[in-house]
């Protein structure tokens, strides 16, 4: 088995994931000084400033999987880059909020897109033993692009005076371009090239290159795959009685992945940290900490979602989310010490990254079946986009300084989240199955037929 080659490929599909990551937290540095410089109502700064781009998030990722099916994954993967290319110029440039939103609205649809195309496509090329992990490299590089973007937004802070902030949403062009150019490079997902083109001679060039010795055995597997999914000749559709089950799973893992309350704290980072007596600076540089324990603790799921499985991270981390979470609450509410509220915000960020964020991309993109992967890694992504978009739409609401409904103190908000992942800890114990070293062929069988008992 070609293993350098495996995550070679799978790191340059996953480098997707870091423009993602940078792009969705590079606002949270521009969030303040655009609010002071259009004067931005809390509703039209919550719409129109910080959550425009989770709404083209969503447009991508709910239409994402059709050019991803009917192009291929290669393709796509490339058209991300140039889309967050333009996002990142557009944005920098704006005159006006209505301009600014656009663009933004351009860069979400990159991400929408990317959280269907990479999955989907490294999940793939992998093989059950290395699924998990190389999947999981997406999130990785989210991560990764998630502490540039508040390393970026620090050390630019200032650079530029009052358009600081333009710099921060501009160097964003810079590895997108990058990225752009290293999609070139990348083979085609041999599992496509059956399921859509019938082309079982790239298919089996690609699966040599992999290291798979035994193509014919391989190949045969993934065309029975695939006649099991058609049903007079017709694939199922995705929203049909058979895929009840798989829907189910996908839904409420994106479900609460949101209600975790994940990208509450990471859009709002330095907001929420101001509130607890740090200036701005030092908000800005603790969100860099927030950065770092997300990175760290992501090689740790890393590590481990191909060794323990993906409910056992997901079982740690909703343990580790409530925990933190009362904490949180409890510290709001007291008026506790910045520093013990900072060390349970650590804590809730480690259970993340160890848990859902490890598991999310990993477990959508393998419990589909090849046949509608993509239409399946859409589903799953737009469900985890449309509430994070509600959530950060309606977050200066509770959350605004002077108009906010817990203006004087945002306890409740994290009160709720910690019931969310209760009944988070309560799903997984009772209904996420095992999916690790299993091939995408035999999850598929399991799953129907547990579909039908």
């Amino acid at each position: 088995m070609n293993k350098n080659k495996l995550f070679q490929w799978s790191l340059g599909a996953s480098l997707a994931g870091f423009i993602f990551g940078f792009d969705t937290v590079v606002i949270s540095g521009a969030n303040l000084p655009i609010k002071e410089l259009w004067h931005t109502t809390p509703l039209f700064h919550g719409f129109f400033i910080m959550s425009m781009a989770l709404w083209g998030t969503l447009v991508g990722s709910i239409f994402g999987g059709i050019p991803t099916e009917r192009f291929g994954r290669k393709k796509v993967l490339f058209w991300v880059g140039i889309i967050f290319a333009v996002s990142a110029f557009g944005s920098a440039l704006a005159q006006d909020p209505y301009t600014f939103s656009f663009f933004r609205f351009v860069g979400g649809i990159g991400i929408g897109v990317s959280s269907v195309v990479a999955p989907t496509y490294i999940s793939e090329i992998s093989t059950p033993a290395t699924r998990g992990r190389f999947v999981a490299m997406y999130q990785f590089n989210i991560v990764f692009g998630i502490l540039i973007a508040f390393l970026s937004n620090y050390f630019l802070q200032g650079v530029g005076g009052e358009n600081d902030w333009r710099w921060m949403l501009g160097v964003l062009a810079i590895p997108a371009l990058i990225y752009t150019a290293m999609t070139i490079g990348l083979p085609e997902s041999p599992r496509w090239l059956i399921s859509k083109r019938n082309d079982t001679a790239k298919a089996k060039a690609v699966l040599l290159q992999i290291g798979i010795t035994d193509t014919d055995t391989e190949i045969a597997s993934i065309i029975k795959s695939n006649q099991h999914e058609e049903t007079g000749g017709k694939s199922a559709s995705l929203f049909s009685r058979k895929h009840k089950l798989i829907l189910g799973l996908a839904f409420f893992i994106a479900f609460f992945n949101q209600f975790s309350g994940i990208n509450f704290i990471l859009y709002y980072a330095p907001e929420i940290l101001s509130r607890i007596g740090l200036a701005a600076k030092d908000s800005l540089l603790n969100s860099i900490a927030i950065g770092g324990t997300n990175l760290l603790f992501t090689f740790v799921g890393l590590y481990f979602i191909d060794r323990v499985g993906r409910k056992k991270l997901l079982l740690a981390g909703s343990i580790g989310y409530i925990i933190s979470l009362i904490m949180i609450a409890w510290c709001f509410y007291t008026k506790a010490s910045p520093a013990l509220l900072m060390s349970f915000l650590l804590i809730f960020i480690a259970s993340h990254a160890i848990g859902q964020g490890a598991v999310i991309w990993v477990f959508i993109s393998e419990i589909f079946p090849n046949k509608i992967r993509a239409a399946g890694q859409s589903f799953g992504a737009s469900v985890h986009w449309i509430f994070a978009a509600l959530i950060t739409l309606i977050t200066p609401v509770f959350l605004d300084d002077k108009q906010g409904i817990f203006k004087d103190n945002p306890w409740p908000i994290f009160a709720f989240f910690a019931v969310m992942m209760l009944l988070q800890l309560i799903w997984v114990l009772t209904k996420m199955p095992e999916t690790k070293g299993i091939s995408l062929e035999a999850l598929e069988a399991k799953f129907s037929q547990a579909n039908n008992q």
